[in-house]
């Protein structure tokens, strides 16, 4: 466990997190740091566990094992501390659609009292929410697009101006403009100090604008470091050779770490994790190289490399050393 001082300084700790739903583990112990002031994308096909975890950690469902901290609270006894202090988007928001967009503002503020107990605060912040996103105040909210009914979500979670912003796939379904906006409203927001863990299928968009990533694959967690990090060690290699006989993965000793290969008779292309380039430009010297191209790949090429993670099988002729 991280000491006192480290824990103020992350917005959530999840030390080991079990879940379990009958005989099937969801999220299968789980450690996660998410500093504050990050905007960290949280990447995996459906059923990898992000949105047990998201719940998890607003204390709507209670973990199996492990420890969870969320802005200094646990969400296990101070579950209804925790979703005051934290705004939630979730993919598919709830709204009382007969409610005119004002109205649902109204009704909400009921729950964020401020010290004085009154309401004009969170009012006050959710009109100013309302006009920038350019809503229509006194429009129902059954007729809104769904880009807006997700603006009307984000202007009701962020009116508390809670630290803590969770989004769970916020932007599913809505056209290419509307989720370009939404996401880059989330870098004004870390840029103002708070923390955004946005969980979303778009990983190009969430490349754009996050600065952390992590990556789950079946409840587990395959990775989580800062973005430019990943990307600084993160290489595709495409290696072209004179026959077959040839190597079928990166041979040891050069601290190259295979994550996804694919072959095809003379060329190979390898997804690695190295510590540098100059460690994919020593391959050059693998016997039959003819040639040897190295590139950074996107965030995309690194989620679906980690998600297939093909390792052939070599036979002790192909395990070749570099001279």
């Amino acid at each position: 466990m991280a000491d006192t001082r480290e824990q103020m300084s992350l917005a959530i700790h999840a030390e080991n997190v079990v879940k379990q739903f009958r005989r099937k583990t969801a999220v299968d112990r789980l450690s996660l740091r998410v500093p504050e002031g990050a905007i960290f994308g949280l990447l995996g096909e459906n059923g990898a566990g992000k949105t047990t975890t998201i719940t998890m950690l607003l204390g709507l469902i209670q973990p199996d094992g492990g420890t969870l901290n969320v802005l200094g609270l646990d969400p296990v006894r101070q579950g209804l501390d925790v979703r005051k202090r934290v705004g939630y988007v979730p993919e598919a928001p709830v709204l009382y659609d007969w409610m005119t967009v004002t109205e649902i503002g109204w009704f909400a503020s009921a729950f964020h009292l401020d010290r004085d107990g009154n309401t004009a605060t969170y009012q006050t912040r959710y009109a100013e929410l309302v006009r920038g996103f350019h809503l229509p105040p006194r429009q129902k909210i059954r007729t809104l697009s769904k880009g807006m009914r997700s603006k009307v979500s984000l202007s009701l979670a962020l009116a508390s101006d809670p630290p803590l912003l969770i989004l769970d796939e916020p932007t599913s379904g809505l056209d290419v403009l509307v989720r370009r906006e939404f996401l880059e409203s989330m870098v004004d927001l870390a840029g103002v100090g708070r923390t955004v863990l946005l969980s979303s299928h778009q990983i190009s968009e969430v490349e754009r604008v996050a600065s952390h990533i992590a990556l789950m694959h079946e409840g587990r967690l395959l990775l989580a470091e800062p973005l430019d990090e990943l990307k600084a060690h993160t290489f595709l290699l495409s290696a072209m050779f004179t026959s077959r006989d040839h190597a079928l993965v990166p041979p040891d000793g050069r601290g190259i770490e295979l994550i996804d290969a694919a072959d095809a008779a003379r060329q190979v292309r390898w997804l690695v994790r190295a510590p540098d380039r100059a460690a994919c430009e020593s391959l050059r010297a693998l016997p039959g190289l003819e040639s040897l191209e190295i590139e950074t790949p996107s965030l995309e090429e690194i989620y679906i490399g980690y998600m297939q993670g093909r390792r052939p099988e070599v036979e002790p002729s192909l395990a070749m050393n570099v001279a």
